[in-house]
């Protein structure tokens, strides 16, 4: 039986939420309590705001801070809703400035991408970059955490073991780890080796959740976890009661492998949880194109063979 008593504050399965817009391109703030609400009743134990399903880059900080204020009234209702806040971009002063505005506004982590434009950075320079803004932004009082944002098929810059290590010694509390993103296998066997429960690893691949719960992996934090999180629950309830979840992740990887043929996600989600749970309408943000009726309609035929 595994414990549930040696767990991360933040383990748990999370939806990297959508971000609400209306047609005009501006963010519909009036549904974000609705969104957050919906995805607490599937099973999520929190959420990600502006991740890279939340479409995080193509918002103004200004932007960014008006969504977060939204979402965290939602909290005074659901106080045990994880909210995490995605700050990273590529500079760093307004990462400083995002990441402090989350913690204030009483955030539980937030998820940080490396700064991802000059690609050819060394661990030394992240470290350096990764230690200021951990010192200038993340509390050390009280429980706030900082997690590294693992995309480098997006980012073009990923965390090496050896810059967790250093990262996780000098900040043994406020840097609790990853989301990783890296839909690689082996970086997830590899990291749990490596570091054991002693690292906080939230997978953002659906169809590796067993595989990384196996490998010291707490939780996720996933796209399809908008429409699908209820399996993911299921997979995470099951393996914390000592048992196999084998059966609902063989779901969940059909459902996660049907998806991924309607990259990227945003557009995708939006038009899906409009159409099966009667959403609002929401747009995305160029460049990005809302889907269109006919491609709607096949995701709904394709996902409609897997059984429940």
């Amino acid at each position: 039986m595994n414990s549930m008593t040696n767990l991360h504050p933040l383990a748990g399965v999370y939806a990297a939420a959508v971000t609400p817009l209306k047609h005009d391109s501006t963010l519909d703030l009036e549904s974000v309590p609705v969104l957050l609400h919906f995805l607490a009743s599937r099973g999520c134990h929190g959420a990600l705001l502006f991740g890279t399903t939340g479409e995080g880059p193509s918002f103004s900080s200004k932007e960014r801070e008006a969504l977060l204020r939204s979402a965290s009234v939602y909290r005074q209702q659901a106080p045990s809703f994880k909210l995490l806040a995605g700050t990273g971009t590529p500079s760093l002063s307004e990462t400083i400035d995002l990441t402090k505005l989350s913690f204030e506004l009483g955030y539980d982590g937030v998820v940080v991408l490396p700064p991802y434009y000059f690609r050819k950075a060394t661990d030394e320079g992240l470290f350096n970059w990764f230690s200021e803004l951990i010192t200038k932004a993340v509390p050390a009082d009280r429980d706030a955490y900082l997690l590294g944002y693992h995309i480098p098929s997006a980012s073009g810059v990923g965390f090496s073991l050896d810059l967790l290590a250093r990262l996780k010694n000098a900040f043994p509390k406020q840097f609790a780890g990853i989301k990783d993103s890296s839909h690689d296998e082996s970086f997830a066997t590899a990291i749990g080796e490596r570091f054991g429960k002693g690292l906080l690893v939230l997978t953002g691949t659906d169809s590796h959740f067993h595989h990384a719960l196996k490998n010291h992996a707490q939780g996720a934090i996933t796209a399809a976890a908008n429409l699908i999180s209820n399996d993911l629950r299921e997979i995470w309830d099951t393996y914390q009661e000592g048992k196999d979840p084998s059966k609902a992740q063989a779901r969940v990887t059909d459902l996660r492998h049907i998806l991924e043929k309607y990259l990227p996600f945003p557009p995708t989600l939006k038009a899906l949880l409009h159409q099966l749970h009667d959403m609002p309408q929401w747009t995305v943000k160029p460049p990005l194109e809302e889907m269109d009726k006919k491609t709607l309609e096949q995701a709904l035929k394709e996902l409609s063979t897997i059984p429940a």
